[in-house]
């Protein structure tokens, strides 16, 4: 009875020590990029051991809150968010790896976008969001689909107990989810209004769930009620604080202090610790130093390790947590998809999608429904695609689900570019989406400019066959000036008396061979017309000398482009092999200028019937990187049997030209133009620093027989390779979200073209001519 009374007390003390171990919630704030201290912070407290069984977390708290209670180790979170991938999550950007090149618009000048859709009343609706979310939303069910399958859709069931905050702006509350999707409750927690689209989660819509609670310390203390809270807080608004910064970084701050409700320290109470990290020279919006916000939260909540080892006496052993995620990360069924279900259009539209994900086989590995995804988002006759993964327990397999929007839309491009030389000009660009069986889409674009204008009305049908293909038709007008691209306040002493116009009408049908590979086989009839001074000069008065050459070309191509950018690439390969014959009949009219020739007075209007073929082969490739460095080679080649036309400049005006530098297009080179020509060269890229580049590229011109002037303005062929032509550049290059800024000095192998300094934003693209 003695020994039976001393151990009841003994036994109670046990119960109460062990029976009820030290529960530790954590709670992670939201804060844009600063989130990413949470990693150092989770990092920091696995290394000492310190258990943590609940999380709450908002916006980028959230997601990391997410990964950690899905399994996955502050090592494998680190080199997720120290990827080039993540970067491209959280920017909008993703590489045409799984996007089908056959399904992209031709390159233009275009910088800046926006989607205006037509409901059934006639109204226009703006789409406001700032960042492409088509990467993001499926890296996040690559990350979490797994784990929500393993905790059957009930948070209290992953790896770590896990709570997620988001805000119902509607009813203007702030919601705790728990369960449901893993991956949309971490879409919903950093929607950021204005920059992400909102989605719908229990039939609400629903945003970043930093407006509301962005601090949800009362949350982990109404759903867990733990022991010990350690909360850890990255935004800068905080309880009872106000900006003291001057006056533009708080206008460059200010949707945080917009959208961010205040994280209040005082709501840790007694049993807990308030853990902020060193972020004041960090903003919320910039992503990229991922391994220095890591460290101030580690080095943060190392500086607080007494304070929670001291408060914490419970440890985890690092085995055992080992051996606890390994047996929660083994239970995750591989992602093997046994159906896709599509909703939100109707039954014809929902064929045109499931074509897209049609393979030969029972099931799809992820990359199958990858690629479907990126076809599918590449078709820009959809407003919305969001896609969903469910796990479906008795098949042990996935359904991959689509939640899509088709409207009949119109998308607004703007661009252009602004330089020192005059060849600024403005673009502008109209397109209109619709989808049935089959996906139609019409635009219309136009460029304006002293020296380049133009006109181009495109219509094309997309059919969603097992083996896709297009059709399509375009009407295209082009205008170059090149003696506008004289100086405007200094007098040229050399101005180029040329001015080119053509009109085309073509019709294409494509298919493609891979995701970066296309075929195009069209016809083409075009009016080309242009006007030039047989010496190159001009008096008041004095009328050009003019040819036209009406015709009708078919052609065929191969093409292949993987660039990571439409200007200033730096990877990637653009390759290029295209099949033509050519038709048509010249007329040439002397000017005045000829007539007054005392051996042309007599001269009238030549007719003559021209036919050749031609073969160009054009291949750009950034074939090597190490570092910061990329090395890249343009290489070129033309075989035609060009025939020689009615003078030296009608001859040079239809011949075809190699264009080696950013400029090329705005300058009538004579020496890089030929019936057939070998060409190419080197491109350095030396990236100096992020989206600053120092470029330096070199090349060489071979034409096989320059095309020469005789006499007044005979022409004839030069020997076979008897010369050679240089040009290079040596510039920089700052990538924009709105085009390049680029600042280069160029050099060509010209008397009158030799030295030039070019300073531009936005892109330097034209349409392509009718001969080319």
């Amino acid at each position: 009875m003695i020994a039976y009374r001393y151990l009841l007390p003994f036994l109670f003390t046990f119960c109460a020590l062990y029976g009820h171990a030290q529960k530790v919630g954590l709670v992670l704030s939201g804060g844009g990029a600063k989130g990413l201290a949470h990693i150092g912070t989770l990092k920091a407290l696995e290394e000492n051991n310190i258990p943590v069984d609940y999380i709450t977390g908002t916006s980028m708290g959230g997601i990391v809150g997410a990964m950690y209670a899905a399994g996955y180790t502050p090592a494998q979170m680190e080199k997720i968010a120290l990827s080039k991938d993540f970067q491209d999550w959280v920017s909008g950007k993703y590489t045409s790896d799984y996007s089908l090149f056959f399904q992209k618009n031709n390159v233009n000048a275009s910088a800046l976008s926006a989607k205006l859709s037509i409901d059934t009343s006639l109204r226009l609706s703006f789409r406001s969001n700032l960042v492409n979310d088509i990467p993001l939303n499926f890296a996040l069910l690559e990350l979490f689909s797994q784990a929500s399958a393993v905790a059957k859709d009930n948070f209290d069931n992953l790896f770590i107990p896990y709570r997620c905050m988001v805000s119902d702006v509607l009813l203007q509350n702030s919601i705790t989810l728990k369960s449901g999707s893993l991956a949309e409750a971490v879409r919903a927690t950093m929607t950021v209004p204005f920059v992400y689209r909102p989605i719908r989660v229990d039939g609400k819509y629903v945003f970043d769930g930093g407006i509301y609670n962005n601090f949800p310390v009362d949350i982990m203390k109404k759903e867990f009620k733990p022991d010990y809270v350690i909360g850890v807080n990255v935004s800068s608004k905080t309880f009872k604080e106000y900006p003291k910064d001057n006056g533009d970084r708080l206008l460059n701050r200010s949707l945080i202090y917009m959208f961010l409700a205040k994280s209040d320290s005082t709501m840790i109470g007694e049993n807990g610790i308030y853990i902020q990290p060193n972020l004041t020279d960090y903003t919320s919006t910039n992503f990229y130093p991922v391994a220095e916000l890591i460290k101030q939260g580690y080095d943060a909540a190392m500086a607080n390790m007494a304070q929670i080892k001291k408060a914490v006496t419970r440890r985890t052993n690092p085995e055992d947590l080992s051996i606890k995620r390994n047996n929660f990360n083994n239970k995750k069924p591989d992602l093997f998809f046994s159906s896709i279900s599509v909703s939100g259009v109707n039954d014809q539209q929902k064929k045109y999608i499931e074509r897209l994900f049609k393979k030969d086989k029972a099931t799809f590995n992820l990359s199958d429904i990858k690629q479907g995804y990126y076809k599918l988002v590449a078709d820009e006759t959809f407003e919305t695609v969001y896609p969903k993964i469910s796990y479906n327990q008795p098949s042990d397999s996935y359904t991959f689900e689509i939640v899509a929007r088709p409207k009949r839309s119109f998308k607004i491009d703007l661009g252009g570019n602004i330089s020192t030389r005059p060849i600024s000009n403005v673009y502008l660009g109209v397109q209109y989406n619709y989808l049935n069986r089959k996906a139609y889409t019409f635009g219309v674009n136009f460029y304006s400019g002293r020296f380049y204008e133009a006109a181009q009305l495109n219509a094309r049908v997309d059919f969603p066959t097992s083996l896709p293909m297009f059709l399509a038709a375009e009407m295209t007008f082009n205008h170059f000036n090149y003696y506008s691209t004289s100086s405007i306040f200094i007098e040229n002493p050399s101005p180029t008396y040329i001015e080119q116009t053509d009109r085309k009408i073509d019709f294409k049908f494509g298919i493609p061979l891979n995701r970066g590979t296309k075929i195009t086989l069209s016809a083409a009839a075009f009016n080309n017309s242009d006007h030039y001074s047989p010496t190159n000069t001009f008096n008041v008065g004095d009328i050009l000398d003019r040819t036209t050459f009406n015709g009708f070309r078919p052609n065929l191509t191969f093409e292949q482009n993987t660039f990571n950018r439409k200007q200033y690439a730096n990877k990637g390969r653009n390759f290029t092999l295209s099949v033509n014959y050519y038709t048509g009949k010249e007329n040439y009219t002397p000017g005045n200028i000829a007539r007054n020739a005392s051996f042309y007075n007599q001269l009238d209007v030549q007719s003559h019937n021209k036919n050749w073929g031609s073969v160009k082969v054009s291949d750009e490739n950034y074939f090597f990187h190490k570092n910061y460095y990329s090395l890249g080679y343009l290489a070129e080649a033309v075989l035609s049997n060009l025939p020689l036309f009615s003078n030296y400049y009608s001859t040079l005006l239809v011949a075809p030209a190699f264009y080696p530098l950013q400029d090329s297009r705005s300058l009538f080179l004579e020496k890089f133009r030929a019936a057939s020509y070998l060409a190419g060269g080197l491109k350095n890229v030396y990236t100096l620093k992020r989206n600053l580049d120092l470029r330096v590229e070199a090349y060489v011109f071979l034409p096989y027989k320059e095309i020469q002037q005789e006499g007044f303005q005979d022409v004839d062929n030069n020997k076979a390779f008897s010369k050679w032509h240089y040009a290079g550049t040596a510039g920089l290059v700052y990538h924009t979200p709105v085009g390049p800024i680029s600042f280069s000095y160029n050099l060509y192998d010209d008397h009158t073209k030799r030295n030039g300094v070019l300073l531009h934003l936005g892109y330097l693209i034209y349409n392509k001519r009718s001969l080319e």
